[in-house]
């Protein structure tokens, strides 16, 4: 085992892949000379040169499609997004390219392309640079999305998307990127559509992903010492979800929390409580629950963006009054 931070093993997970398979290539802004504003790049460059890891201009959308053209002529680019709500300037390139042209060409093309970056509500960086975009990917057609949250899935999680022959939005939370964990120094894959049970319990199931999945293990070891059992899955997979999983876990407790970090409205969690209602509505001992973020854009103050967002403190809450 090595202890990494999550940026480190993102690193790790492009080396190795990029020396495995030498049609992987990075391009994006700063992703060479500078190694990436989150150094996820780092030294990359010096040891791949330029024609593999390359330096872009402020273009999102045009090195976005360069990236989709790529793929489809056999190489398997991954898109660095300085920060991800810079890429909803290659909207387009990304709905109706990436995402269509397998289905539109008759399967004669595959796009393995991986979009990556960090996203979610950092510290201060103001309602531009605090978007959750997951909810906005998540209606395009022929996309695979995932949201990493600890050093070891991040690893896992990317090595796979590289390999998938389907484009992969894969969401890296800012605030996680010096979060440290021991993962294998050997290669390991994780699949891209599955959930992990991060906690077993049988009073309520608790669903989350990225940077929530520690507030909710924070606010589950609360919970644990006042004498509640609650089970916790971060849900990683955004697209497809794994219901599967979900299902088995909701016919055991009969109560489902939703914590998210995406608006209430149109977000993840509206998504997961139309599926549990669909799938698991008679397993349920009362309705759904979903703690997310305001319908606001995140201010700049820090007193009124943490406001914005879920706290522990508010998921031991909202179990309590559920229980």
């Amino acid at each position: 085992m090595i202890k990494v931070f999550m940026f480190d093993a993102l690193r790790m997970a492009t080396d190795e892949e990029m020396e495995r398979d030498d049609t992987v290539f990075v391009l994006g802004e700063d992703v060479g000379h500078y190694g990436g504003s989150y150094k996820v790049t780092k030294d990359l460059h010096n040891k791949y040169g330029d024609l593999r890891v390359l330096d872009t201009p402020i273009a999102e959308n045009s090195f976005t499609g360069l990236a989709i053209g790529a793929a489809m002529t056999g190489l398997r680019p991954i898109v660095e997004g300085m920060n991800m709500s810079f890429l909803l300037l290659a909207f387009n390139q990304i709905s109706n390219n990436a995402g269509m042209l397998r289905y539109t060409s008759g399967g004669n093309f595959t796009i393995p392309v991986v979009i990556r970056g960090p996203g979610g509500v950092g510290k201060q960086l103001g309602a531009e640079h605090s978007q959750r975009l997951e909810s906005y990917f998540q209606a395009i057609p022929g996309l695979k999305i995932v949201a990493c949250s600890t050093p070891y899935n991040a690893k896992g999680l990317l090595k796979a998307a590289i390999r998938d022959n389907n484009p992969v939005i894969f969401f890296e939370h800012v605030l996680l990127y010096n979060l440290q964990e021991d993962i294998p120094e050997t290669d390991y894959v994780l699949p891209l559509d599955k959930a992990e049970i991060v906690r077993s319990g049988k009073d309520i199931t608790i669903l989350t992903y990225s940077r929530m999945r520690h507030h909710v293990v924070q606010a589950s070891e609360q919970l644990i010492k006042e004498g509640y059992d609650p089970e916790v899955i971060d849900i990683i997979s955004l697209k497809p979800i794994d219901i599967e999983s979900i299902k088995v876990s909701i016919q055991k407790t009969h109560k489902v929390l939703i914590v998210e970090e995406c608006m209430k409205t149109g977000g993840i969690g509206a998504e997961l409580i139309a599926k549990i209602i669909e799938n698991c509505f008679d397993d349920l001992d009362v309705p759904p629950v979903r703690l997310s973020s305001q319908d606001i854009p995140t201010p700049y103050n820090g007193i009124l963006e943490k406001a914005t967002i879920i706290h522990p403190e508010q998921i031991v809450s909202a179990v309590k009054s559920m229980l």
